[in-house]
C-alpha cells in the first residue's frame, strides 16, 4: 500500500513512516521537520523568511505536487499542513482528495475544533483555554482564538473535517473535542513511539544521591503550555533541596539534542494543562524517565489500562507541581517502580508497530 504523510508534529509522522515501512508499505513523508525540531522527512518543505522565501517555497511546492498523486492513503497532520495561508491550502487539499484514494485528518494539536470546543462546550475540567468555567485569557490563548475562530482557518478546518474519510485523534483531549461532532469518523489511536532507544531503568541501581529532573522550554509557547509555572515550581524545589535534586533545562533545541539532554534523567516535566502524556513525555517514559504532567483518569480509561499508574499527575497550578516534586525528591524509593511502569506503559499502548496496525485497520485497506 502507498501512504503519503504530510506535515509533522513532534515526530508523529516520521515514527509512523518507519513503522509502515517495516510492515511492508511504501511511505513518503513531506514536511518542514516541525520547524526548529528538524525531524526526518523524505521531501523537505521549509519556508524561509521574506518575499523570496515565499516565492521559493511556492516553487518547491509546485514541483512537489505531481509526486503527491496515486496514493491509497494521504494523512495530513493538521488542516494547516503547509506553511501557507488557509485560503491557499484549500486548493491543495482538493488536489490531494481528487488524485488519491482516501484522505485522513490528524487531530494532533492546535486547530479550530480544539479552540472552539474547549472555549465553549468545555468537555474537560481544564485545558489550554479554560480552567473549570473560567476562560484562560493569557496572550497565547487569545492569539489562538483570534487566529482560528471566524477566520479562513476555521473554514478550512470545517471543510477538511467534513470531506475527509476519517479523523485520527492522538490524545484523549483531541478525541473529546472531535468525537461528539464527528462520531462516525473520529477514532482515537495512541501516539507511536519507537521502543528500545536510550537508557534503561526500573532497578534499585537507579537510586542516586540527587534526583535529576528535566524540563524542555519552548520560549515562544512557555505560558501557553504551562512551562512557566512548572519551571517556577521546579526551581523552587531545586533551591529548597539542593542536596536532593538536579535540574536540567533544554531551551528550544533540535530534537536530537533534546533527546541527548533528556537521557539520564529520572523525571520530566511536561504539559501542565494536559490530561495525557505528549510525544516528548512518551519518548521519555520509553527510556524509563518518569512523567510529571498529564495523567488524569480519562487517560487510562481510553486505553483500557487498569493496572499501571506510572504518571505523576499534576493539577494546573504551581502548588500542585511543587508538592508532587517534593514528594518525589524526598522519597526516591518510588523511582524504580515508576520507571519500570513507565516503560511497560509505552510498550503496552504506544509501540510504533502496534499503533501502525491500528492506523491500517482504520484506513480500511
Amino acid at each position: 500500500m502507498k501512504i503519503l504523510l504530510l506535515g509533522e508534529y513532534s515526530n508523529v509522522h516520521a515514527t509512523l513512516a518507519e513503522a509502515f515501512k517495516r510492515l511492508g508499505h511504501d511511505v513518503l513523508v513531506v514536511s518542514n521537520g516541525d520547524f526548529w525540531k528538524n525531524y526526518p522527512r523524505d521531501i523537505s518543505l521549509v519556508r524561509r523568511p521574506g518575499t523570496w522565501g515565499g516565492v521559493a517555497y511556492m516553487a518547491k511546492l509546485a514541483a512537489t505536487l505531481p509526486r503527491l498523486r496515486g496514493y491509497d492513503v494521504v494523512q495530513i497532520i493538521n488542516p494547516m499542513f503547509l506553511e501557507l495561508k488557509a485560503a491557499r491550502i484549500e486548493p491543495v487539499f482538493r488536489f490531494l482528495k481528487k488524485h488519491n484514494r482516501k484522505i485522513f485528518l490528524g487531530a494532533f494539536g492546535m486547530d479550530y475544533y480544539w479552540v472552539y470546543v474547549n472555549d465553549t462546550l468545555r468537555p474537560m475540567r481544564y485545558s489550554d483555554f479554560n480552567i473549570g468555567d473560567t476562560r484562560r485569557t493569557n496572550a497565547d490563548a487569545e492569539k489562538e482564538r483570534k487566529d482560528w475562530v471566524g477566520t479562513d482557518k476555521q473554514r478550512l478546518n470545517e471543510t477538511v473535517a467534513r470531506e475527509c474519510n476519517g479523523i485520527i485523534a492522538g490524545l484523549y483531549e483531541y478525541w473529546a473535542c472531535y468525537q461528539p461532532l464527528f462520531p462516525e469518523k473520529t477514532r482515537f489511536i495512541p501516539f507511536p513511539i519507537k521502543p528500545g532507544e536510550g537508557q534503561k531503568g526500573g532497578t534499585a541501581s537507579d537510586l542516586k544521591k540527587k534526583v535529576r529532573i528535566f524540563i524542555g522550554v519552548n520560549r515562544e509557547r512557555s505560558a501557553y503550555k504551562g512551562t512557566d509555572i512548572m519551571l517556577k515550581a521546579v526551581e523552587r524545589v531545586a533551591r529548597e533541596y539542593p542536596d536532593k535534586m538536579e535540574l536540567v533545562k533544554a531551551e528550544s533545541v533540535p530534537f536530537n539534542i533534546y533527546g541527548q539532554m533528556m537521557n539520564g534523567s529520572d523525571a520530566i516535566l511536561d504539559q501542565l494543562y494536559s490530561y495525557t502524556p505528549s510525544m516528548n513525555a512518551l519518548l521519555a517514559m520509553s527510556k524509563g524517565i518518569i512523567n510529571i504532567g498529564g495523567g488524569e483518569p480519562e487517560n487510562y480509561e481510553i486505553l483500557n489500562e487498569t493496572q499501571l499508574r506510572p504518571i505523576i499527575n499534576v493539577l494546573p497550578d504551581e502548588e500542585s507541581v511543587y508538592r508532587q516534586l517534593v514528594e518525589l525528591v524526598t522519597h526516591p524509593e518510588m523511582i524504580p517502580r515508576l520507571k519500570s511502569e513507565s516503560m511497560e506503559y509505552v510498550r503496552r499502548h504506544h509501540d510504533y508497530l502496534k499503533v501502525a496496525r491500528q492506523y491500517l485497520e482504520f484506513y480500511g485497506l
